[in-house]
């Protein structure tokens, strides 16, 4: 009887963000955009003034990025609607790195959680490349939790309103020991927690 070999994953890419002088930094998050991103977002990113964005995917048209970009760099990966093209990838592994040391590693996925759990190829992944974060999107839910010892952000939809979902980027400030993980309102630029 044949043994049946399974091929190796292939690595993601590897993305290294540097914090600025003191050791802070602040990441933008916004997932399913779907082609529309809300008229006010642009506005609030100005206004909370993002040293990179972080995309996790369900982009639609690509020129959402061109207008992201126009705020500050932007790392983005694919989500299910988006067409394979040359430089966005399924995974990304986003290093954020002090000139000293590595200070948060995570990976950013489309699909990475089934309710408020990791999905386990998520949870291998990370564990795979020694992230603490796992960010993703897809649901359009906002949510901030953990599993397994990983911690889970999704932004939630900063595109067209899905049900009575809210429409919300997330926010990601590294400070030189922590981070904080925080939810926006699109059309107001207030601060979001649940309900």
């Amino acid at each position: 009887m044949a043994s049946r070999s399974s091929k190796p994953e292939p690595a993601p890419e590897v993305a290294r963000l540097s914090v600025r002088e003191g050791g802070a930094l602040r990441l933008a998050v916004l997932a399913d955009t779907h082609s529309a991103l809300h008229p006010n977002a642009l506005r609030v990113l100005l206004a909370l003034r993002p040293d990179a964005i972080l995309h996790a995917g369900d982009i639609g048209d690509l020129r959402v990025l061109d207008e992201l970009a126009g705020v500050c760099p932007v790392l983005a990966v694919r989500g299910n609607i988006d067409a394979r093209r040359p430089g966005l990838a399924d995974v990304l592994v986003v290093e954020v790195v002090s000139t000293e040391a590595l200070i948060l590693r995570m990976v950013l996925l489309h699909i990475g959680v089934y309710g408020p759990k990791l999905q386990a190829n998520a949870v291998r992944l990370a564990r795979a490349q020694g992230a603490s974060v796992v960010v993703c999107g897809h649901s359009h839910v906002p949510f901030i939790g953990s599993d397994r010892g990983i911690t889970i952000f999704n932004p939630g939809s900063a595109g067209p309103r899905r049900f009575s979902l809210p429409v919300l980027l997330g926010m990601i400030d590294i400070g030189p020991n922590n981070f904080q993980l925080k939810h926006f309102e699109c059309s107001s630029g207030k601060l979001w927690a649940p309900p």
